[in-house]
């Protein structure tokens, strides 16, 4: 097995390091996760699916391969009846992580999030229930062998704080980023003074994550590059969110329902806006970049190439000069065109 020659802050320090996040909705694309729930049980029943995808991301040039732990906290897997299934679950997701991180000498990442146990009303009431299982968690990513620990989607900033602290305990880096759903945390902090205070209190990168696409995402971002003077990450969804519905919680179908979560479809960005977002990151001096739900491999590799680098995926990126219509065969274009539209007339030159 290959260890990672560098860790995050020398790679961070060195340039650019991309993460591709987003398992969970690509998981229930595939027919292996539940919508609704969300809950990873994939990572249990069909395993080898999983790490195929680590494996796929690896190879479109992620540098970190995240656990699928994504809402496998206590308290998701007790709403739908398998909390005796929860160390099983946190163990087996860092196992296959590890092992498909260690085949390339990518980083590996443990991953907890938001609980939705957290009220600002009754801080110690809060604690009390959403530290340990903060610490539960981040106890089986440590045992497990990550390289530091993700903690994500928070809407608040003292949960986000209490994640910080659970890892720190342990001696791991931490990088702590927020849901941009709205313009400030739930407990009113605006996120860039959220992000500063966890960069303050010992997080190696703070920043945002998933909720909002680029479009929406980045003048936020451009606050947090303000107000932080250490890494800050980004990691958009895919999504086409604009000032009308900068979410894409707020995304509407013609009919106006929710397109949320299962009918987004028809918002997904191509991968050259990807690859654009991730150009326009890395020019604002962002330097931990990513995709986060409804990312997909040929989304990452896009985003590698944009940053300038050549992945193994590189080896299939689109050549359309070859394409027999949009190419430049202007033979078979032209042969093509006639029969569908009859003969092409001569132009006038001018």
């Amino acid at each position: 097995m290959t260890k990672p020659n560098q860790t995050l802050k020398e790679r961070l320090d060195a340039g650019t390091v991309l993460v591709a996040e987003g398992y969970i909705f690509e998981l229930e694309r595939r027919g292996y996760l539940k919508a609704g729930p969300f809950v990873p049980e994939a990572v249990l029943r069909y395993p080898e699916v999983v790490q195929g995808l680590h494996r796929e991301f690896v190879r479109a040039g992620t540098d970190v391969v995240v656990a699928c732990t994504y809402y496998a906290h206590r308290s998701k897997l007790q709403s739908i009846g398998i909390e005796n299934a929860l160390a099983q679950l946190n163990v087996k997701a860092v196992e296959l992580a590890v092992q498909a991180a260690r085949e390339t000498g990518a980083l590996v990442a443990g991953n907890i999030c938001n609980t939705w146990e957290y009220v600002p009303s009754d801080l110690k009431a809060s604690e009390k229930k959403v530290r340990p299982i903060f610490r539960e968690q981040v106890q089986w990513a440590k045992d497990g062998g990550v390289d530091f620990i993700i903690a994500e989607t928070f809407s608040h900033y003292g949960e986000a704080l209490l994640s910080l602290e659970e890892i720190k305990r342990v001696g791991l880096p931490a990088v702590v980023t927020f849901s941009p759903v709205a313009q400030t945390t739930c407990d009113g902090f605006s996120l860039a003074e959220a992000c500063k205070r966890l960069a303050d209190n010992g997080a190696e990168v703070v920043g945002l994550n998933c909720g909002r696409g680029p479009k929406t995402m980045l003048p936020i971002l451009e606050q947090i590059r303000g107000a932080v003077g250490g890494h800050v990450a980004a990691l958009p969804v895919p999504y086409r969110t604009h000032d009308q519905q900068p979410c894409f919680f707020d995304l509407r179908m013609e009919d106006g329902k929710n397109a949320f979560p299962v009918a987004l479809d028809p918002f997904l960005l191509s991968r050259f806006e990807m690859a654009d977002f991730a150009a326009t990151a890395r020019d604002m001096g962002i330097n931990y970049i990513g995709i986060c739900c409804g990312a997909g491999p040929h989304h990452v590799r896009a985003m590698a190439e944009a940053l300038g680098r050549t992945v193994p995926a590189s080896q299939f990126s689109p050549e359309i000069k070859r394409h027999p219509i949009f190419g430049d065969q202007q033979v078979q274009r032209q042969n093509y065109v006639e029969c569908l539209y009859g003969p092409v007339k001569e132009q006038p030159e001018k």
